[in-house]
């Protein structure tokens, strides 16, 4: 029996992200997008309110960032959430991997609304599934390269099971917040 590793990969995610998580997110409000359920949280917020020590981001709101994270890490909301997904989990493989725009903390235009920020992770998943289906058998053995720092010689294989591992994580993590939120 030959195994399709392309589909298989492809299909882990995208069978929870059109089945299961990506409806989960849909009518999300600004109050629960941006709803803080412990003290300290890091959160997506208004340029003007956020602390200038840990805020990055290039547009009108800013994202709440440490590097190295402090110890222990704080909670983080269902807008910060999001952000690192789109910024750190898909768009940065997306500029790495699949000709997507360059992207980082510090550069990315973080969204105020849930509204925008979906559009944003649909477009960030979007470019991203298209470019692993696109992989084939060959291209899933091929090496990471240098973006990928110490697992520079691992195969691209790796990398999309770390980033399925990475999207079903925090998309579980939303949509716990979202329970909560309702809870609260």
């Amino acid at each position: 029996m030959t195994v399709d590793w392309n589909l298989e990969l492809t299909e882990q995610l995208d069978r929870l992200w059109r089945d299961q998580l990506r409806p989960r997110l849909d009518g999300m409000t600004a109050e629960e997008y941006l709803w803080e359920p412990a003290p300290g949280c890091w959160n997506v917020r208004l340029r003007e309110q956020a602390d200038p020590a840990r805020a990055v981001g290039a547009g009108d709101f800013t994202i709440d960032y440490e590097w190295p994270e402090p110890d222990p890490p704080p909670v983080t909301t269902i807008a910060w959430r999001l952000g690192h997904v789109i910024v750190g989990v898909l768009g940065a493989r997306n500029a790495a991997h699949f000709g997507g725009p360059p992207i980082g903390y510090e550069s990315f235009a973080y969204a105020g609304t849930p509204d925008e920020a979906l559009r944003q992770l649909d477009d960030a998943y979007g470019l991203w599934i298209k470019g692993v289906r696109g992989l084939g058998a060959e291209g899933l053995d091929r090496r990471c390269g240098p973006a990928e720092g110490p697992y520079a010689d691992h195969p691209l294989a790796a990398l999309v099971l770390h980033i399925n591992r990475e999207v079903i994580h925090h998309g579980a993590e939303i949509a716990l917040l979202r329970d909560l939120y309702r809870h609260c």
